[in-house]
């Protein structure tokens, strides 16, 4: 049985010269609900559980994307990132740093062949809710 790499869309990332102008405009035009990170849209999986993903921006001169030189970085939820990390290691995967891990889900980011930085994400969706507090959406 083949077993799932990618569920879905966890975030989109983007530098920007001034995040919190660009956060206030898709706010007022856009009607994003956002907070000093982004903004989070809930949605539901297959099973009917609660999910999320996240939109947020950075400032230009951010580090968090290297050593991708691109403006963005999207975030893929996963699931059994340590079995997903060791498969893509076989693969020839660049992995960029060893998995992390948070009350809210484990981490790790690889490059495509582009050197575009992605970041992994399995979550854990009722902590990140509880992170969040009330949620961020239209």
């Amino acid at each position: 049985m083949l077993k799932k790499r990618v569920t879905g869309i966890g975030g989109i990332f983007f530098k920007c010269e001034n995040p919190d102008k660009i956060r206030e405009w898709y706010s007022t035009h856009l009607g994003l609900k956002t907070d000093g990170y982004g903004t989070s849209f809930e949605w539901k999986k297959e099973n009917g559980d609660q999910a999320f993903s996240v939109w947020s921006t950075f400032k230009k001169d951010t580090t968090y994307f290297e050593p991708s030189e691109k403006d963005f970085m999207v975030n893929f939820r996963v699931e059994n990132i340590e079995w997903l990390v060791e498969e893509l290691k076989k693969e020839g995967v660049t992995v960029c740093d060893a998995i992390e891990f948070f009350e809210y889900g484990k981490f790790v980011h690889i490059l495509d062949p582009e050197g575009n930085k992605i970041e992994l994400w399995e979550s854990n969706d009722p902590e990140y809710h509880k992170m969040i507090g009330e949620i961020r959406t239209f």
